[in-house]
């Protein structure tokens, strides 16, 4: 499975290097070239030779993207920090690219549920601490 992250971060790096490790083929884009250094971090060898692919570009740009690898994308993961920034390359990818699975983070509830119905498979860290500070309140 061909696996495209947007998105170098704390979120975005593990996951590009679990699925690396499990045997997928992952393209991270970031804006940041330093990044990259989250990629390489723990690892005995560097991203590129573990296989994975690191492309410095904006994500709200198209050639961006396409050097990066969507148009072969299976899976595209939005994880940037920014909410609007990941519904809108999510969107990108799901409607312009026909990504098959879109996953995008989203820190606002109310967003992640309306952007889900809409059949983006969104991850809310923000409605998952909620609930598990609610179900630790109650349960005591």
């Amino acid at each position: 499975m061909f696996i495209v992250i947007v998105g170098a971060g704390r979120v975005g790096s593990a996951v590009a290097k679990r699925a690396l490790d499990e045997g997928h083929s992952v393209s991270v884009l970031d804006l940041d070239p330093l990044s990259h250094e989250r990629l390489d971090k723990d690892q005995s060898t560097s991203w590129e030779d573990a296989g994975g692919r690191f492309t410095v570009g904006a994500a709200l740009e198209f050639d961006a993207l396409i050097e990066a690898g969507i148009e072969d994308a299976d899976v595209f993961m939005a994880a940037t920090r920014g909410d609007n920034t990941n519904l809108v390359i999510a969107q990108i990818a799901q409607r312009r690219f026909t990504v098959p699975r879109v996953v995008v983070r989203v820190a606002d509830p109310g967003r992640a549920t309306w952007y889900a119905e809409q059949g983006l498979h969104t991850i809310c860290p923000t409605q998952e601490a909620i609930d598990q500070a609610t179900r630790a309140a109650l349960a005591a």
